[in-house]
């Protein structure tokens, strides 16, 4: 119980890593805000864990607006995990505008924008704690990744740049870098990469995990406890820093066998 009377705002939570993240945040004891797009979805993750779903659109300032509203409401803004995220197989050579307009929109703009409204709240009441969720994309960018991966490193330098300058008023903000975890977004990759190849989506995870360390995909519910780390008091020294968890994916010994 190491986040009771604390509360969180979390976007993205719907579906994969966001809505692992308010299940566990919910388990430590945090009231939870969890914003997202999909009602039904939501309102069945209120139900089942207590957590209050609101409606937000991380491209629209109203939306963000009201979400950090309703974390207000219960009297302080201790945690904002930024979950939201699009992405869309693309290479530079063909990337069209809207995609590369709206893939920004969500994943970088989109996360400034609430934490540009959180920041003042965390301010006045002494202190906080961000997580924004990147990708290891932000530092291994793989085919299709063209508007992905530059919106996942500029997060990664957003990160460090609140970190920096708020550290005085005691918000930490942290980066998580996932790599290949078992979701919604990740299977439907996966099943692009199977019908390239003929292949269905298991057999597309199945040669993926190969070329993993652990040798298997990962969970949201591990994705939600590194999380919970960096917004607790265990990382109570730990700002700027990028928590990459890819279950060894990227690693020289990884990399030399592929």
């Amino acid at each position: 119980m190491r986040l009771v009377g604390k509360t969180a705002l979390v976007t993205g939570a719907a579906t994969g890593i966001g809505e692992a993240i308010v299940r566990r945040f919910r388990d430590e004891g945090a009231e939870v805000i969890a914003a997202g797009l999909q009602p039904e979805l939501l309102a069945e993750l209120a139900r089942q864990t207590g957590a209050r779903a609101v409606h937000c659109d991380v491209t629209k300032e109203s939306d963000v607006r009201r979400a950090v509203e309703q974390a207000q409401a219960l009297g302080r803004l201790n945690i904002v995990v930024n979950a939201a995220g699009v992405i869309q197989t693309d290479d530079v050579a063909e990337i069209e505008d809207f995609v590369w307009e709206r893939t920004l929109a969500v994943n970088l703009t989109g996360t400034m924008r609430v934490c540009r409204a959180a920041i003042p709240q965390m301010q006045c009441q002494g202190g906080g704690a961000i997580v924004n969720i990147a990708s290891v994309a932000a530092f291994n960018a793989s085919i299709g990744q063209g508007s992905y991966a530059p919106s996942k490193a500029g997060l990664v330098a957003l990160t460090r740049s609140i970190a920096n300058r708020y550290g005085a008023d005691a918000i930490r903000a942290n980066c998580l870098c996932p790599g290949w975890v078992r979701t919604p977004m990740s299977e439907m990759e996966m099943r692009e990469i199977g019908d390239a190849k003929g292949i269905g989506v298991e057999a597309a995870f199945d040669e993926l995990k190969t070329r993993i360390a652990l040798k298997r995909i990962g969970l949201p519910a591990e994705m939600a406890a590194c999380a919970l780390f960096l917004v607790s008091d265990d990382a109570s020294f730990v700002t700027g820093a990028v928590l990459v968890a890819d279950g060894g994916a990227r690693t020289a010994a990884a990399a030399r066998a592929n």
